[in-house]
């Protein structure tokens, strides 16, 4: 049985408060999941709807990250804040990619450490 999950990559140096972090993973989870292919999308709901929450250290690290999910064909969503609380409108915060199968999605996410 093939595996599907989506992982949602947060910016490591923006130190959000847990509440802030939180809606900002909810918001890449449903954004990239709009993205997803039927077969993908049904797979992974039946599934558990499996998620991982993964981190990087900067901005520059997220961007590259979208950028070789693109090349992968795979789903994305980059969330920007509109900055009504902790932090500047227009700062990018999250990265969702996926849903996918588990082995592609984990080529490229493989290396990074869980928040």
């Amino acid at each position: 049985m093939v595996e599907y999950k989506q992982c949602i990559v947060i910016r490591d140096d923006l130190k959000l408060s847990k509440g802030k972090l939180a809606v900002q993973v909810a918001h890449a989870a449903v954004s990239a999941s709009e993205w997803a292919g039927r077969t993908a999308l049904e797979e992974w709901k039946d599934g558990g709807q499996k998620k991982v929450v993964l981190r990087v250290p900067t901005l520059r690290d997220l961007f590259e990250l979208k950028e070789v999910a693109r090349r992968h064909d795979l789903p994305t969503a980059l969330i920007t804040d509109a900055g009504r609380t902790e932090i500047a409108p227009g700062t990018v915060t999250v990265l969702g990619i996926g849903p996918a199968r588990s082995d592609e999605l984990d080529k490229i996410t493989g290396h990074l450490k869980l928040l």
